[in-house]
This record gives C-alpha cells, structure tokens and sequence, in this order.
C-alpha cells in the first residue's frame, strides 16, 4: 500500500501546472485531494481526473475566500493531513522602469497567498501525521535580474515555512519548503519565454536547463511521504542552496553580459503575469 493512501491533501494552485499534476499524481497513490484555485473549468477538469474531487475556486490573495476554501475541504475530506501552498505567478520585471502593480500583485499571490493559506490551514494540519508544504524556488536564494519580485516573494515563503515549522514543532506536525529550478509549466513557458528572458539566458549549465515537470512531482510525493524538511528538484538545487551566496555572485556576472539591451528590451515588452488574475473587489 502506498505511503499515501488516505492522505486528505488540500492543494492550492491547482488548475494547471504543478498543482495540476501533484493532484493527479497524488490520487493514484491513493490520497483523497481537494483542489483549489482560479480558472474553474481547468479546476473542474482535474477534479473530474481525480474521481470529482472538490474543486474550489479560490483567489489566495482575498483572505475570506482562502479561509472558505480551507474549511470546505476539511468538511469534505473530513479532515486534513497535508496542505501544498503552490498558488504562484510570475513576470519579468526591470525594477527601474517595471511596472509597480506587477510587483505588487507577484507578492499578493506569491507571497501573501502562501502565507493566508498556511494560517487558515495549520490548526488542521497540527497533529502527528500533519504536514505543510510550501512551494518556494530557487530564486528564493539565487536573484537574477528581471525576477526580483519573483525572488522575493519566494525567499518570503522560505521565510513563512520556517518559522511555521518551529511554531508547529510541538504538535506533531512538520514543514516542508520546496525549492525548484525552471520545471517545464506554463509558468515558464509563459514567464521566461519573452525577448527579454531570451537575451538573460548567458549562464548555460543548469541554470538554464527547464526539466521536465515529473521531475517536480516526484519529489514533491517523496516530501510528502518522508514529511521531509526540504524538497528539491531538480537534484542539483540541493547543492546551490548551502552556497548561495557564492552562487549569487556567479549569477552577478554571468548577467552582466547584454543586460542594458535586455533591460530595455523588458520595458517595452512589459509582459504580464503568468495567470492572470481578477479585479479586487
């Protein structure tokens, strides 16, 4: 029997991508799942996949509607072990000359979204078999130019998972924070695939290399299954994170090359978040 079998998992994020996938991968191990996010007919579509799961649909950034979401999976799975805060977007945005609202609408989702998910769902998860997994990225330790509101609101979730995992310790319960390098999602086909991205891509090496999605889902069931404290993936990001600091002043001048044009280049291309998300009431 699988190590999953039973698990009541809530997964934010998950119409499409990762979250999509992680669904998916998750029933046929058996755990009973409920799925939240924006785009109801993707949403609806997975839940169908997964034996019509509950299907919620849920902006992270309102704070009521995540707390709603989370109380109705818990009624429906009468329960909750596991929670993936996943809801994520991205942009590429110059800082200087960048649009202020893509940046604050990265950290509403990105950021903030994590953090209304993992407060209405912790109280669910604190017990022997609980677990919380927040969904990081290597950006979390390495910045690159043109993702700094993408880095920071992934170190702020790096932040949140540690802290909830000393806060939870007495429980039972334990904290996970994944960290990925480009995986192959519409997240990066639609966030990195720009002009602009085009002319930052001077690394080579894996840095640059997007792996395939399974890679991501894969280590995201082992997580699950160990409770495991950090989840990686590819393999290789686990190397990069004890040495970040080193890693970043690789990044600050392998990027040097072309980057005034690619700056330019991003200011006019101003291109939009990955999903796009609805007006606030």
């Amino acid at each position: 029997m699988s190590a999953l079998a039973g698990r009541r998992v809530l997964i934010t994020g998950a119409a499409r991508g990762i979250g999509a996938a992680t669904a998916r991968r998750l029933h046929t191990r058996g755990a009973m799942v409920a799925l939240a996010g924006l785009e109801p007919d993707l949403l609806a579509a997975v839940a169908r996949e997964c034996d019509d799961a509950p299907a919620l649909e849920c902006d992270v950034r309102d704070r009521g509607q995540v707390e709603d979401a989370v109380e109705q999976a818990v009624q429906r799975l009468r329960g909750l072990d596991v929670v993936i805060a996943n809801a994520g977007t991205a942009a590429q945005l110059p800082l200087v000359g960048g649009d202020p609202a893509v940046f604050e609408r990265t950290l509403e989702v990105n950021l903030f979204g994590v953090y209304y998910t993992l407060r209405a769902a912790a109280p669910h998860i604190a017990h022997p078999r609980g677990y919380a997994l927040a969904i990081s990225s290597l950006a979390a330790a390495v910045h690159p130019p043109l993702l700094a509101a993408y880095s920071a609101s992934k170190a702020g979730v790096e932040a949140l998972g540690d802290a909830l995992r000393i806060e939870l310790a007495s429980s039972g319960a334990r904290v996970g924070v994944a960290y990925f390098a480009e995986l192959d999602t519409d997240m990066t086909q639609r966030g990195f695939g720009t002009k602009a991205a085009e002319k930052m891509k001077t690394l080579g090496g894996p840095f640059t290399r997007v792996a395939p999605l399974e890679v991501g889902v894969n280590a995201i069931e082992r997580g699950i299954a160990r409770r495991s404290r950090r989840v990686v993936a590819p393999s290789w990001v686990g190397t990069v994170l004890p040495i970040r600091m080193l890693a970043q002043r690789l990044v600050d001048v392998a990027s040097r090359r072309g980057l005034d044009a690619a700056l330019e280049v991003a200011r006019e291309e101003n291109a939009p978040l990955t999903t796009p998300q609805p007006p606030r009431l």
